[in-house]
C-alpha cells in the first residue's frame, strides 16, 4: 500500500514541479517536509484559538487541517522514496509491528 501510495504521490508531484519548473534536488524533499509541517501547525493553530481564523469556519478549518495533513504525508512519502527507503520495513522495524499471521482454521 506505501509502495502504491508513493508512486501516485511522485506522479503528481512530478507532473506539478515540471508545469512550474521547480528543481527537486536532493534539499527539496526535506525542505518541503518542513514547510509543510509549518503549514499543518498554522492549520491546527487556527483550528484551536490559537491564530487567526481568517474568516475561516470550523468546518473550512477542519478541511484545512486534514489536507495540511494529508500534504505532510505526502512529502514524507516522496522523502523516503527519493532516498530508497523501505518505509514498510522501517515501520515494522521502529513500532515493532509483527507481519500479519494467517491463519489455517
Amino acid at each position: 500500500m506505501l509502495c502504491r501510495l508513493a508512486e501516485q504521490f511522485e506522479a503528481a508531484s512530478s507532473a506539478h514541479v515540471a508545469e512550474n519548473g521547480i528543481e527537486r534536488d536532493a534539499d527539496w524533499f526535506l525542505l518541503k517536509l518542513q514547510e509543510e509541517m509549518g503549514e499543518l501547525t498554522q492549520a491546527w493553530n487556527r483550528l484551536t484559538g490559537r491564530g487567526r481564523a481568517k474568516g475561516r469556519s470550523p468546518e473550512d478549518m477542519r478541511r484545512d487541517l486534514a489536507d495540511e495533513t494529508a500534504d505532510l504525508l505526502g512529502h514524507l512519502l516522496l522523502f523516503a522514496h527519493r532516498n530508497e527507503i523501505d518505509l514498510a520495513a522501517a515501520i515494522e522495524r521502529k513500532w515493532r509491528f509483527q507481519p500479519a499471521q494467517t491463519s489455517d482454521r
